[in-house]
């Protein structure tokens, strides 16, 4: 008798439930919908938290390369195609290598950041710092031979000869590539991103009054342009470690560390994968 009870009460149980009022239903998609905006808009805020200063840091340092040979187009159509082939072909090749292998610091900086071990951060970098300066050094002679190996490209005799000026000029820059793509992903992997974006606004500004200065008032050519490119990388790095190692980052940078120096050979390996996927 209790079974037919029940099975008399569940038809008028599901109507009950389905006969909500409208207005109810439509205030409760409403609700839903004003929640999914709100997560999706705190989601978006906190991803261009991220990204925008670093979109605006790497934006700033192409446009850094854009003003060199802009004003190396000025001095002379072989100096522009000389500069352009030394910043694509022999600083390309060593730039996109090097931010690979600066990459590696992102997970391991992420995951000790994560599990709150703070000062690891400033060793890990430090290590990176060890590793890809070892590399640049493995990379000169793609600088000093680069004459003949664009000859052997098929260049033409004058701009091969001037990309090779140029691309010794470049050394500086490229060892640059070591500590500024490090020190970024430092500063990232603690969210604090604004400070990238801020410099590299500071350093173009400079760029632009270096590159004009060395150029059109002190007239040293195309060798002027490439050392203004050297000093404004180089101020980048300056910039950011001053940050970061003065009061910036009280946590994670406790300074210089001999642990800097251990598990080299497995930190290389991690970034030497990761800069080879990234090349």
């Amino acid at each position: 008798m209790g079974s037919v009870i029940d099975e008399n009460r569940q038809p008028l149980l599901f109507a009950s439930a389905n006969c909500l009022p409208e207005n109810k239903i439509e205030r409760r998609e409403d609700e839903d919908d004003k929640d999914l905006k709100t997560r999706v808009w705190i989601e978006t805020k906190k991803l261009w938290h991220i990204v925008g200063p670093a979109i605006f840091s790497r934006i700033g340092t192409y446009t850094m390369n854009i003003i060199t040979q802009g004003f190396a187009g000025h001095i002379g159509e072989v100096e522009l195609a000389a500069i352009t082939i030394s910043n694509t072909v022999i600083v390309g090749l060593s730039f996109g290598l090097i931010l690979g292998m600066a990459s590696a610091l992102e997970t391991l900086c992420g995951q000790a950041y994560g599990a709150k071990k703070h000062h690891m951060l400033g060793i890990y970098m430090q290590r990176s710092w060890i590793v890809i300066t070892l590399c640049c050094i493995l990379l000169l002679p793609m600088y000093i031979f680069a004459t003949p190996i664009l000859k052997a490209l098929g260049q033409p005799d004058d701009v091969a000869e001037l990309s090779g000026l140029v691309a010794l000029w470049f050394i500086p820059l490229q060892f640059s590539f070591a500590f500024q793509f490090t020190i970024q992903r430092f500063l990232q992997s603690q969210l604090k991103t604004a400070v990238i974006a801020w410099i590299s606004l500071a350093v173009l500004a400079i760029h632009t009054a270096i590159s004009w200065l060395f150029v059109y008032k002190l007239n040293l050519g195309i060798v002027g342009a490439a050392v203004a490119l050297d000093i404004s990388w180089w101020l980048l790095v300056i910039g950011l470690f001053i940050y970061a190692a003065c009061g910036g980052c009280p946590e994670t940078w406790s300074g210089f560390s001999i642990q800097a120096f251990s598990g080299l050979w497995e930190f290389f390996r991690l970034s030497a994968a990761a800069g080879v996927m990234l090349w």
